[in-house]
């Protein structure tokens, strides 16, 4: 299994999925535990409008944890066969950490406002 987060420079998961600086890949063997970590760019640009969801289900990702992200997003990564949980905060390695223990659920929220010109954040969650 293989899971993705987006993050920022703080090694913590990006509070708006479409501004993130990169993306860390986390591959899970079998026994739950993680076996390696990539990093990927981040394209520019909006994540909805990106091919990151095509990029990374090219790579065998199944499980998007995710802070703040918009239905676009969700959409686009559901169409290419990558769950989404919404609602993840925090330093990367512990969130996944928490997700493979079991303790990680997807609150249902997604962003419904969209800044495309300005970095603001108005997503509630």
């Amino acid at each position: 299994m293989k899971i993705a987060l987006p993050v920022n420079n703080d090694s913590k998961i990006d509070g708006h999925f479409g501004h993130c600086k990169f993306y860390n890949v986390y591959t899970i063997t079998e026994n739950n535990k993680v076996d390696r970590v990539e990093r990927i760019d981040s394209p520019q640009g909006c994540g909805c409008k990106s091919d990151i969801a095509s990029v990374l289900a090219q790579m065998g990702v199944s499980v998007m944890l995710a802070g703040g992200i918009g239905n676009g997003a969700v959409n686009v990564l559901n169409n290419a066969g990558i769950e989404v949980i919404r609602g993840c905060s925090g330093n990367i390695d512990e969130v996944v950490a928490e997700y493979l223990n079991g303790n990680i659920s997807d609150n249902g929220i997604n962003c419904q406002h969209h800044e495309h010109h300005t970095h603001a954040h108005n997503c509630h969650h």
